[in-house]
């Protein structure tokens, strides 16, 4: 029999969120709260857990994950009926449960420890954690005897208003003695809406003079549970100044602090730098020594050390080391730049590669591409990569030079060491070395040097004054 599992009720709709969405789903910096609230029984030490699914189970269950087993409440007739149902998974397989409500996102792994320490250590039949707060609005009020033993937990709706003035609330997270609670359950009757309500375990356990425990939480935070829009909101800022907080204290400097969104989840590495207006999202990694934003937005990506993105988008893409990039360009996802490579502003990659040490400056859309090393690409380049009907590829050779406004009309390949001159439109495939330019491109004769500016062989540019008919 093992020790400790944890079960997560996440099967209700939440109705006062008004949303299509199951409760469980709603997200908080990045996950949904019932990720959330899983992580912190892991982090506490419970390797088991069990969530009760109901409203949009494939949903829940496909957002979290194959490392947790699923039972279903079909019909939602309270939280008392939800646990029962995990009855003929868990009996005679645990000696003890923690039992959360999924709409906790801000309860901490070191309390949910100091609970399971406590219910060790003192062998009640429950353990309650409770919070001491009047100003938390909506959970049940702890009601204790003058010797101070728990006596019931009496919920909101049913409360007198000297009971709602009450400090103690009840959290919504319990460990139980497992042979106690599952015959306890079934002697639960349900209340006046048909709902068999968790919480009337608290006065069955009092009146058959069992022992009953109560852990207080230090961070009054973690008792905020997720009922509303306004709830998920307050839990969010929560959250996020605890991970701001985290990466400060492990060597990040944050500039403006509260302007910075980071995703729980989000690596990132000493001495980076990141600045005002910047949001991190996803399975995001920032390596060491980079500077982020101001005003970036990097989602789903890898960045490694010593990068520069400066007011800038990157989408499930990746930056080897000592990529600068930005202001005002978009790396659209599934696009890899290799190390030391430049993009400047107004730039956008879609699904393509960059070598080594190439720099495109401005004003240049690059899709489907594969770029060699050291590639110069000029101010309004374009892979034209799309006919219509499907993507098609470009490809451009180590040390080629792209004029200024070329346009390289897929499926084509730049040759390496390859030019082409400003305003070439090229069609066809250019072979290593050679210069093409014009409309459509076509090499140039020896002699003449291609380029930015289709140099003459003495360097200077073509003359502009309009030619003498000869007589």
């Amino acid at each position: 029999m093992e020790t400790w599992a944890a079960v997560i009720l996440a099967a209700g709709k939440g109705t006062r969120m008004r949303s299509k969405r199951a409760k469980a789903l709603h997200e908080v910096c990045g996950r949904p709260m019932a990720a959330h609230v899983a992580e912190a029984a892991r982090r506490a030490g419970i390797q088991r857990t069990a969530f009760i699914v109901g409203h949009q189970a494939d949903a829940v269950k496909a957002s979290m994950g194959d490392e947790h087993f699923y039972v279903t409440q079909e019909q939602q007739l309270g939280t008392g009926h939800a646990l029962l149902q995990a009855r003929a998974a868990l009996e005679r397989k645990v000696a003890h449960l923690l039992v959360l409500n999924g709409d906790l996102p801000l309860v901490n792994p070191q309390t949910l420890e100091a609970m399971m320490d406590a219910h060790s250590q003192r062998k009640p039949v429950m353990t309650l954690l409770t919070c001491d707060d009047a100003g938390i609005d909506g959970p049940g009020r702890v009601m204790r005897d003058a010797d101070g033993n728990v006596t019931a937990i009496v919920e909101q709706a049913d409360a007198t208003q000297k009971q709602r003035d009450l400090s103690e609330v009840n959290v919504g997270a319990y460990c139980f003695e497992a042979s106690w609670l599952w015959p306890s359950l079934d002697k639960l009757k349900p209340g006046r809406a048909g709902e068999v309500y968790l919480t009337d375990l608290v006065k069955q356990a009092h009146e058959t003079g069992k022992s009953i425990e109560t852990v207080k939480t230090v961070d009054p935070s973690e008792a905020i549970g997720v009922d509303t829009r306004v709830r998920l909101a307050q839990v969010d800022q929560f959250m996020r100044q605890r991970i701001r907080e985290h990466w400060m204290l492990e060597g990040v400097t944050l500039e403006d602090p509260p302007t910075i969104y980071i995703d729980d989840g989000v690596e990132i590495g000493p001495d980076t730098v990141i600045r005002s207006h910047t949001t991190i999202s996803g399975s995001t990694s920032i390596g060491e020594d980079c500077d982020i934003g101001p005003h970036s937005l990097i989602k789903d990506s890898t960045i490694g050390a010593g990068c520069r993105v400066l007011a800038s988008m990157v989408e499930s893409s990746v930056l080897e080391e000592r990529v600068d990039m930005g202001p005002y360009s978009h790396l659209r996802p599934e696009s890899y730049i290799e190390a030391g490579t430049h993009i400047g502003n107004f730039v956008e990659v879609k699904k393509s590669r960059l070598g080594a040490g190439s720099a495109v400056g401005h004003f240049s859309y690059l899709g489907d591409a594969t770029i060699g090393r050291d590639v110069n690409i000029g101010a309004g380049t374009i892979t034209v990569n799309y006919d219509g009907v499907e993507k098609l590829p470009t490809v451009v050779g180590e040390g080629a030079f792209l004029g200024c406004d070329s346009l390289l009309i897929a499926p084509v390949k730049i040759g390496a060491g390859a030019q082409t001159a400003a305003g070439a439109v090229v069609t066809r495939d250019v072979p290593p070395g050679t210069t093409v330019a014009g409309v459509p491109a076509r090499p140039m004769k020896k002699g003449r040097k291609g380029g930015a500016a289709q140099a003459r062989p003495n360097g200077k540019p073509p003359s502009t004054a309009p030619t003498r008919r000869k007589r």
